[in-house]
C-alpha cells in the first residue's frame, strides 16, 4: 500500500547545553505531572479535600511511577541483563520504562496513600487520579516519539516514519573512533518493492582524520553495511542495498564518504496510543464531571483499566518488538501483561454499583 505521507524524523533526543542535554523525553514526562498537578487539584477543589493531601499525593506519585515503571522494565523485559548488573537497576537515565511496572506501582503507592493520608478507600483516589495517568500516558508516548523509541513493525500505512537517529547513535557508539558525524539527505523518489516502499537517502559519513581515502571507503562498503543490514528487522532502520557503492568526498583533509541507503518505514505506533489515551482521558474527564459515575467506587477505575489497556493489547500487534526473547512468542510481553489488568478493570466496572448501594446503605 502507498503511503501518503512518509514522515522522516531526525531529531535529537534532546537540547544541548553545554556538557548536559536536556532530553525532550524528560521534559514531557515532567510535563504530563505538572498538567495532571492542575487537573487533581481542580478535582479537589471542587470536592474541599484538604490541599496537604494533594501535597502528599504528589509524592506518593512521582514515586510510584518512577519506581514501578523501572522496576517493571528491569523484571519483565531485561531480568537477564539486570541480575548480572543489579548497579545498574536504578540507572533510570540511561532509558528503560514500563507502563505496565508503573500501573502495578501506582496501585500500591495509592492504597499507601489512603491508608496513611485520606483514611478512605484506595478506590475513592484511584477513581480520580486514572484521569489525569491518562493525560500523562499521552505525554510519555509523544516522548518516546521524540526519542525514537518503542515504534512500530515495519510496513506501509497511511502515514509511516522513518527512525535516522538511532542509526547515527549506533554508528558512532561503533565507530566513534574514525567517524565524527553522520547526516542524512533524503532523496525525492522512493524504491518501490512488492512488500515496502523504501524512501531513499544518502548517508553520509564524517571521518575523523583519516588520510586513505579508499581504505574508509571499503570501511564503510564492507564493515558500516554489515552492521546496519545484519541487525533484526525490528532493529533496522536503514540498510544498504547490495551492490550500492560508496562516493568519496576528500577535500583540504576533510574526508568524507556517502552512500546510498534504504530507510524502513514504520506504523507510527507512538502517535497512535497517544491519540488513544487522550480520547479515554477525555471519557474519563466527561464521565467525571457530567455523570454519577464517579459515586459508583471503582468504576472510573475499571473504565480506565479496561481502555487503556485494551487499547493496549491490540495496537502491540503494530509494535516491534521491544527485547529479543519476545520473537518466538505468539503473544508479546505487553500484551500478556495487559490482560490481568483488563480482567481487573471488567470486575470493578461490574461491581461499581453494587459498591454505590453498600455506600448508600451505610
Amino acid at each position: 500500500m502507498n503511503s501518503l505521507l512518509t514522515i522522516t524524523w531526525d531529531m535529537p533526543y534532546g537540547l544541548e547545553l553545554g556538557s548536559f542535554t536536556l532530553r525532550y523525553y524528560s521534559l514531557l514526562f515532567a510535563g504530563g505531572f505538572f498538567a495532571g498537578y492542575f487537573i487533581i487539584k481542580r478535582i479537589f477543589t471542587a470536592e474541599n479535600i484538604p490541599d496537604k493531601w494533594l501535597d502528599s499525593l504528589v509524592t506518593y506519585m512521582v514515586l510510584g511511577t518512577v519506581l514501578g515503571a523501572r522496576l517493571g522494565h528491569v523484571f519483565f523485559y531485561e531480568w537477564d541483563y539486570y541480575k548480572d548488573h543489579p548497579g545498574k537497576i536504578l540507572a533510570v537515565w540511561e532509558g528503560g520504562l514500563a507502563s505496565h511496572g508503573a500501573a502495578v506501582a501506582i496501585i500500591v503507592a495509592l492504597v499507601l496513600f489512603s491508608k496513611k493520608v485520606t483514611k478512605k478507600s484506595p478506590l475513592w483516589i484511584l477513581d480520580r487520579i486514572v484521569i489525569v495517568v491518562a493525560l500523562a500516558a499521552v505525554f510519555i508516548r509523544v516522548g518516546n516519539f521524540m526519542n525514537s523509541e518503542i515504534y512500530g513493525r515495519a510496513a506501509n500505512s497511511s502515514i509511516e516514519t522513518v527512525f535516522l537517529n538511532p542509526v547515527r547513535q549506533s554508528i558512532i557508539n561503533a565507530y566513534g573512533d574514525r567517524i565524527l558525524a553522520v547526516d542524512f539527505n533524503q532523496k525525492s523518489d522512493k524504491l518501490i518493492t512488492d512488500s515496502l516502499d523504501y524512501p531513499q537517502y544518502t548517508m553520509t559519513l564524517d571521518f575523523i582524520n583519516e588520510h586513505e581515502p579508499l581504505i574508509a571507503k571499503s570501511f564503510v562498503e564492507r564493515y558500516v553495511a554489515s552492521r546496519l543490514n545484519n541487525l533484526a528487522m525490528d532493529e533496522q532502520n536503514v540498510f544498504i542495498a547490495e551492490g550500492t557503492t560508496a562516493e568519496i568526498i576528500d577535500a583540504n583533509n576533510d574526508l568524507k564518504i556517502k552512500i546510498d541507503v534504504l530507510g524502513v518505514p514504520r506504523y507510527p505506533t507512538q502517535w497512535i496510543e497517544a491519540s488513544a489515551y487522550f480520547i479515554i482521558f477525555l471519557l474519563l474527564f466527561f464521565l467525571y464531571w457530567k455523570t454519577n459515575k464517579a459515586h459508583q467506587r471503582g468504576f472510573l477505575f475499571g473504565t480506565f483499566l479496561v481502555t487503556l489497556f485494551g487499547f493496549r493489547f491490540f495496537v502491540e500487534y503494530l509494535k516491534a518488538n521491544q527485547v529479543a526473547f519476545e520473537q518466538n512468542m505468539d503473544l508479546n510481553m505487553g500484551q500478556m501483561l495487559s490482560i490481568p489488568l483488563v480482567l481487573v478493570g471488567l470486575y470493578f466496572m461490574f461491581t461499581a454499583h453494587k459498591k454505590q448501594n453498600e455506600v448508600e446503605t451505610k
